[in-house]
């Protein structure tokens, strides 16, 4: 699919983009979300979104670059400009949730090896 680069009027933009931002807030269960991207992005745009959270994710952990290229498949200028993001709200937010839901998952194993 080809994207065109003329620009839309500004508040046509606009509109567009809430309606698209919108669509994804009444999205709620997992596998409408998957559906919806598996279908809606390429499989390439959907393998950069999944990698690029990824990426910003072991970066947080401290992995290295090396590890990240080699494991992830992307160079490390993917790596770079994923970093130089990684203080921006978008990506902070997307740390915070991958924290949590981490921090989550592992009390609910604990609780769940207590329980046996």
């Amino acid at each position: 699919m080809r994207v065109s680069n003329r620009k839309l009027n500004r508040t046509l933009q606009k509109q567009v983009e809430k309606t698209f931002i919108q669509l994804l807030a009444d999205l709620k269960e997992p596998k409408e979300i998957e559906v919806f991207l598996r279908d809606f992005l390429t499989h390439s745009e959907y393998e950069t979104f999944a990698k690029r959270l990824a990426v910003v994710y072991w970066l947080k952990k401290g992995r290295s670059y090396s590890n990240i290229k080699e494991n992830l498949k992307v160079s490390s200028a993917t790596i770079a400009t994923v970093q130089s993001q990684m203080e921006t709200a978008g990506m902070e937010l997307a740390l915070k949730k991958l924290e949590a839901e981490e921090w989550a998952s592992q009390w609910s194993q604990k609780i769940q090896k207590f329980i046996k």
